[in-house]
Formats: structure tokens, sequence, C-alpha cells
């Protein structure tokens, strides 16, 4: 039976992935910065990790505690959306070292037992607001898209022991917390800036296109771990496929 480990499971799509990986019969290792077992079903295959992917003791811990695994999903993250004049550089620090340091510190921890089987995957959860610029998301955005850089050579390097790097890239997805912490941190937007701030929230409300839900990247990820075919760059979401095509045909 194969193992996955999966980085941010306490909500969103890191649980509705963990959720899929279990129900498919693999076995699962779902980590959280606060342990909660209870946000996912009881199961003999299911072990759930206390995880701080910015302290390199805490990765080093569960990944000993994990022994080897067939596919990392680097999915923990932190979304933000803010003014970049009225933001403090310790909050820039912070989505860095979660988002980017965090995902790559996890990648290195994982690749020596990858490279010695030569066989594995990672795949790495980032956003197709890294195809598509919006407003106040400036930080955000550079965090994922250093990622998408990161992961697209990595996967030079590994293709030579046969283990896979791969990004999975969800859209617009209002069921996690994103839209709601964002809304939190608009409160306190510089004033300079409110009225892009409401602008920009009035548009996502107002909104009645496509969207990505939870689902759709949990189906993305499987897709990725369990089919080498797949494209190593792959949307998620209804939402995310359009933004890729519209990249794709201004190329």
């Amino acid at each position: 039976m194969k193992m996955i480990l999966i980085t941010g499971c306490s909500s969103g799509f890191g649980l509705e992935t963990a959720k899929y990986f279990l129900e498919r019969g693999w076995k699962v290792i779902a980590t959280m910065r606060v342990p909660d077992a209870t946000v996912l079903p009881p199961s003999e295959h299911l072990r759930v990790l206390p995880l701080d992917v910015t302290k390199l003791e805490s990765i080093r811990s569960v990944i000993e505690a994990a022994g080897p695994i067939d596919a990392l999903v680097n999915n923990a993250g932190i979304g933000t959306m803010c003014a970049l004049e009225g933001a403090p550089m310790e909050r820039f620090r912070e989505i860095f070292d979660t988002n980017t340091f965090g995902t790559i510190a996890m990648s290195q921890a994982v690749i020596p037992q990858l490279r010695e089987r030569r066989s594995g995957v990672i795949v790495n959860v980032t956003s197709t607001v890294t195809l598509k610029s919006i407003p106040l998301l400036s930080i955000y955005t550079a965090s994922k898209a250093a990622i998408n850089a990161f992961t697209e050579c990595l996967a030079l390097e590994l293709q030579q022991f046969n283990v896979r790097a791969c990004l999975v890239l969800p859209g617009r997805a209002p069921d996690t917390r994103f839209a709601e912490n964002a809304r939190v941190q608009a409160l306190t937007f510089p004033e300079p800036y409110v009225g892009l701030a409401q602008m920009i929230f009035a548009e996502f409300a107002n909104s009645t296109g496509p969207v990505t839900h939870s689902k759709d990247v949990a189906e993305a990820v499987w897709k990725t771990v369990t089919d080498p075919s797949t494209p190593a760059f792959l949307p998620a979401g209804a939402d995310a496929i359009a933004w890729a095509e519209e990249r794709d045909a201004r190329r």
C-alpha cells in the first residue's frame, strides 16, 4: 500500500486531498500545525502528525516519524491580501517562510529517500494568481510564483532518478479560509487603498463565474500523483483552467 504525506490538512485543499487518498486505499500522513484528527474520518491507514514547515526540527521529526513515503504534497500555505505600502516587512517574511521556504525545505527533506528508491513524486500546490495579476496580492503571488520556478527547475534535477516534481494550480476558492482571512486583513489597509480593496471584494462577491472547489484540487493532486503522463503544470478548477488557457493564448 502506498503512502502519501500532505501538509496543511486542517482545512481546505489539504483536508479534502487527505480524504480523497484515504477513500482510494492509500496510507495518508496528514500534517497540521495543531493536529486535530477529528476533521478526518477514522482510519487505520491515517496518521495525523504535527508539523510547522517553517521549523527545520519539526520537518526532521515528521520525516523520521513518517518513514518511507511515495508522494509528498506541499499544500501548507498562508493566504494574504495587502497593499505593499502598508504591510510590515515581518508579514512578508512570514508569508515567504511558509509558502516558499517551507515548501523548499520539505522537498529537500524527502528527496534523498525518493532518489535512493528511484521513484516518487513531489506535488507543490501554488495558485493561478501566478498566471493573472490581481491587485493587492503582490506578496502572496510572489511567494507562489517562486515555487512555480523552483518546481520546474527541480523537476529537471530529479528526472534522472525517475522522481517527478509537479505543480497543481488552484483558482479562486471561496470555500477555503483565504477569502475570510483577506477580508479581515482589508480592515487594516492604508486609507489610500481602501477604495481599491472595496472594489476588489465587490467584484469577488458579485462574480457569477466559475470557481475552484477543494475537491477539484484533490482530484488534480490524485491525477498528478497516480498518472505519470499528467502534465507537470496542472490547473485545478474551472476558473483555473480558463486562466491557464488565456495565458497560453497570449503566448
